[in-house]
């Protein structure tokens, strides 16, 4: 999910506003446990697949909004302060996100932004050299970004799914230059692609009410569009030899702090509209999947309910550790959903004990649960039809 601004005037205020100490909280339950830094990461001696590409918004976003004019942007502090390296990355979160625990399964290094590895590259050389960072994967996803390429405009620049799509096709053309035509084609047929987007689409455009479209399109109508538009995308995707995908669906939005907020959820509830929505487009996104496999030989698509997968974590904090399932730790007024997540100060002193890291995105400790359910369903089963550690077994 993406963050929605409030206006500059009040962000520059509060900029300015003399924070005397970060909120408190208390700490979590032995059980949880801190990110492992680099050193006491094993990843497998051997990758289990040759590269992890990710396409998607602000859920899978790892700097790719650092390079562009936009108040989508994730690279100040407390951003990242439980990361690896202790700093900010463009991560929309404390620490990792599920891309990153993902990659750490597969054998594979974190996934670097695809505008970062084209501004190395420069524009007129490719070869085995300047290639290397894109040999094992890369991230072209963008915070704000939405499925059509309107939602999420109001924050400034974003690469949109099509855009996003685009890039992956400009990669195969580099790496076909680089490799040649036989290596490009094994290396993404047997290579994990991973979609996470959706969720702006609804945040910035539907529930906003963006040009009238709520007037234009019934809930399922405007679903049906955005499914319609990331078939288009997944099938072009197969045309460039892409077969093992892992589609995210979008989590309970109506959940988030900043619409427990807006809509004044008295006792933490959730905003039903919005999840009743996100849970159309979800079935929707989960049978246009099962559908493409059907009618495209060799594809494997595997849909991901992180609505599900992110219920079992509210209806269940206690087993999983977490103290609030309502509050961010990083926010201003009720919920923390009043404004987005700027001071060091506005956070509280221990995240993973919280569900929400801001008023849209999730923690760490979250963020590490939904990738052990999309790797093997260790704690739900979220995954359809098979869970990841299966789907790289496919040949």
């Amino acid at each position: 999910m993406a963050l929605r601004s409030p206006p500059l005037l009040l962000a520059f205020a509060l900029l300015a506003i003399p924070f005397s100490a970060p909120r408190c909280c208390s700490a979590a339950p032995a059980l949880r446990s801190p990110s492992p830094s680099p050193a006491a990461v094993t990843p497998p001696r051997t990758p289990l697949v040759p590269a992890l590409f990710v396409i998607g918004d602000s859920t899978a976003d790892v700097g790719t909004n650092n390079y562009l004019g936009t108040l989508a942007r994730a690279d100040r502090e407390p951003y990242g302060r439980d990361f690896d390296t202790r700093r900010p990355t463009g991560r929309f979160s404390n620490g990792r996100i599920p891309v990153d625990y993902i990659a750490e399964k597969l054998g594979l290094p974190f996934v670097p932004p695809y505008l970062e590895q084209n501004m190395r590259m420069g524009v007129d050389s490719v070869d085995l050299s300047n290639i290397d960072g894109m040999i094992q994967g890369v991230n072209y996803a963008s915070a704000a970004a939405g499925i059509l390429s309107s939602s999420g405009s109001e924050l400034g620049m974003h690469v949109s799914l099509n855009q996003q799509v685009q890039q992956v096709e400009d990669t195969y053309e580099q790496l076909a230059l680089a490799l040649g035509e036989a290596a490009t084609t094994d290396l993404f047929r047997k290579s994990v692609f991973f979609v996470s987007i959706g969720s702006n689409d609804f945040i910035h455009y539907y529930l906003r009410n963006v040009s009238g479209v709520q007037i234009r399109y019934l809930p399922w109508e405007f679903n049906q569009l955005l499914v319609n538009a990331m078939r288009q995308e997944i099938k072009n995707l197969y045309n460039i030899n892409v077969r093992k995908v892992v589609m995210m669906g979008l989590p309970p939005v109506g959940c988030a702090p900043h619409f427990l907020w807006e809509y004044g959820s008295q006792d933490g509830e959730c905003i039903d509209y919005i999840n009743n929505v996100v849970i159309q487009f979800n079935y929707a996104l989960r049978y246009m999947s099962s559908e493409f496999i059907r009618q495209h030989p060799g594809s494997m698509i595997s849909y991901c309910d992180t609505f599900e997968g992110s219920v079992d974590i509210l209806k269940n904090r206690d087993r999983y550790g977490f103290l609030t399932t309502t509050d961010a730790c990083c926010g201003l007024g009720k919920y923390g959903g009043l404004f987005m997540c700027v001071l060091p100060q506005m956070a509280c002193s221990d995240a993973s004990s919280h569900v929400w890291w801001d008023e849209f995105h999730p923690t760490d400790a979250v963020n590490r649960i939904l990738a052990d359910n999309v790797w093997s369903g260790e704690h739900t089963k979220m995954c359809y039809p098979v869970d990841l550690q299966e789907m790289v077994k496919l040949k």
